[in-house]
């Protein structure tokens, strides 16, 4: 916002003044957009000198809840907010992450300065919407979706005028307003560079999500300079199979001469004069190489083209695993599950606590059983306690033992404890994100001290076992909530490891497979390939668990010498889903599959027509594409 310094302090307090007497102030006298900043604060009923009408803060719950919704912003932002604030460290500052409503997500500062920021509730959980705080550069970049710097006394509130915040929006690959990055300090620490620095951040943090949220189709990254293609600067578009923009970041955009609104309704001929499929041919003819595209306008610029592989649902093995172990036996060739089993072999027989993350249902406890069987601790037990099923008023009691006596109901011999069972083998923590507080306390001591002290006294006793947690709960984030002990996550995350959900696997066959020959090893079982197709599109929210429950069902259903699952052995309630769900394209074998996947895409097309009784808007929405594209294909497969 600032290209020249800062209106002095009498000059903005007077311009203020006269804004409060009536609002005639002249606009030349301050930036326009520092102007309706300020008569929104007004609007909203602020006055400068006034106390703020609504709570500083989130609960503790709302906060979790909104540090869930926005997981992937922060999981992107936190890297680039760790940089950021190398550069800007010793400088009385803090780096700050809010959402899209003015919720501060996450922070990082100078201690020297956290002590003045507390007292502005510059802190997770604190609203600085402009509604609630008057002109900041959070809430004011919000409002204005672009960068800005508010320095001192432009500050609508008075007691935010020790200030100096410089803002910049986060934008998602389709132009949504995720959130904000801002970076606060001392007004006396100002810098005419920060607001740069910000922005620079900012597009980072856009480039990560645009990366990821299309990592599954074909990328083109531009720039006007071939070196410039890898930086920050880069452009990064998302196309379909078609050539239509589904997704771009804002330096991609204005390349293209293009806006938000575009994505999604905009084939990229229209702004480059190159077609999709001569792209994807200089692509493959000369891979990883640089290519000059010209705009219509005549412009020039470069780019890389970036190919994907479509989800695969059904792959062999790419090959034997080298090892013979208990994980070797759950593999069934999915390769990001493969990854996770291998960085787990490298920490077996190490004091190296492992965590394992992921949705409920993704097999945490059968892959936590396969470590403890593939490492030295192989002969000793395996104690799986779930955190979340013991009574609160008994879990204490369970896991760390008690003496005899020690309370009403106790055994009279006493109880070692799920603790001391677990000596010389695997302590299996499940679900420990709902353990309660009080008792994450004296986890942590047991963990860090490796003795367990009994209820009603006594000796503490030595321990040794390896440690495996699980959990579906986002731990940084109920930590940062408060309603997770920070040091208890650090004590317990030696290796974190994110099992994938069914629907991101590409061995579903492989896997149906390995779950019929357990259910029914006395005859080989197969399932109808139409049939699989579809299941192997559907979104199976209880992951392993509900596909094991699946065919163990079917396979109740077959009559005296069936071998084949087909519809009719499925439940009621999965058979309707899979008819209201598209059908997606399965890629078995590669060829076939390509060269049937226009008959595939034509199919759920009409599948998603016939479910919404003809609404073409409807259809366009459960396909995830635009209504520009649906009508194209049906128009083109009547041509």
């Amino acid at each position: 916002m600032h290209a020249n310094p800062p209106l002095a302090g009498p000059l903005l307090r007077q311009a203020r003044l006269k804004l409060l007497d009536g609002g005639n102030f002249s606009d030349s006298e301050i930036d326009e957009r520092l102007a309706r900043s300020w008569r929104r604060s007004l609007a909203a009923g602020l006055t400068p000198t006034g106390r703020l009408a609504v709570p500083d803060n989130l609960t503790a719950g709302e906060l979790g809840r909104a540090l869930g919704r926005n997981r992937e912003l922060l999981n992107h932002s936190r890297p680039i907010m760790e940089y950021l604030f190398e550069q800007v460290r010793h400088s009385h500052s803090l780096v700050v992450l809010a959402d899209n409503h003015g919720v501060l997500m996450h922070t990082l500062g100078d201690t020297d300065f956290l002590g003045k920021a507390e007292r502005v509730a510059l802190m997770s959980g604190a609203c600085w919407d402009e509604r609630q705080r008057g002109t900041n550069a959070i809430g004011t970049a919000l409002a204005e979706a672009a960068g800005i710097e508010i320095h001192g006394d432009e500050h609508f509130l008075e007691r935010n005028t020790f200030l100096t915040c410089a803002a910049a929006p986060i934008v998602s690959a389709t132009g949504e307003l995720l959130g904000i990055l801002d970076i606060s300090g001392d007004r006396r620490s100002r810098h005419p560079h920060t607001l740069g620095l910000v922005n620079t951040a900012a597009r980072m943090i856009e480039n990560r999500l645009v990366a990821d949220a299309c990592r599954r189709h074909l990328r083109l990254y531009l720039h006007p300079d071939p070196a410039g293609i890898g930086t920050v600067a880069e452009g990064i578009v998302a196309l379909s199979e078609d050539g239509w923009i589904i997704g771009a970041n804002r330096n991609a955009l204005r390349l293209l001469g293009l806006s938000a609104a575009d994505i999604g309704g905009t084939p990229l001929f229209r702004a480059i004069d190159t077609r999709i499929g001569d792209l994807i041919a200089q692509g493959r003819r000369r891979p990883g190489q640089v290519l000059a595209l010209h705009g219509h306008d005549g412009r020039t610029f470069y780019a890389r083209i970036d190919g994907h592989e479509p989800r695969v649902l059904s792959v062999p093995k790419t090959s034997s695993p080298q090892h013979n172990d208990a994980l070797t036996a759950l593999d069934t060739g999915d390769l990001r599950w493969r990854a996770a089993a291998d960085k787990a072999r490298r920490i077996l027989g190490k004091d190296i606590p492992l965590l394992l993350s992921g949705e409920s249902g993704v097999g945490k406890e059968l892959f936590a059983r396969a470590v403890h069987e593939s490492s030295p601790q192989r002969n000793g037990p395996f104690v799986a306690i779930n955190c979340a099923a013991l009574p609160e008023n008994l879990i204490e009691a369970e896991l760390f033992g008690y003496q005899p006596g020690a309370f009403t109901g106790a055994r009279k011999e006493g109880y070692i404890g799920r603790l001391r069972e677990a000596e010389g083998g695997t302590l299996f923590l499940d679900e420990i994100g709902d353990m309660p507080l009080a008792l994450q306390t004296r986890l942590l001591r047991v963990l860090q001290e490796r003795k367990v002290l009994p209820l009603g006294g006594g000796v503490a006793v030595d321990v040794r076992f390896s440690l495996i947690c699980a959990t579906h709960r986002d731990l940084p984030a109920a930590s940062a909530a408060g309603q997770f002990r920070s040091d208890l996550y650090y004590r317990i995350n030696g290796l974190t490891l994110n099992l994938p959900a069914l629907r991101e696997r590409n061995d579903f066959a492989a896997l149906c497979d390995k779950l019929l020959a357990e259910f029914f090893p006395d005859a080989p079982l197969a399932i109808e390939p139409a049939l699989q197709h579809r299941l192997a599109g559907y979104a199976w929210p209880g992951n392993l668990r509900q596909l094991a429950s699946v065919l163990r069902t079917a396979c109740a259903m077959l009559d005296p010498g069936e071998s084949l699952i087909d519809w009719p052995h499925l439940p009621d309630d999965l058979v309707d889903a899979l008819h209201r769900a598209p059908a997606q394209p399965c890629r078995a074998n590669a060829e076939p599959a390509q060269r049937n996947l226009a008959a595939l895409s034509l199919a759920a097309i009409h599948q998603a027509v016939a479910d919404h009784a003809g609404n073409l808007s409807a259809a366009a929405r459960q396909l995830g594409i635009s209504r520009q594209t649906l009508y194209r294909k049906l128009k083109g497969e009547r041509a």
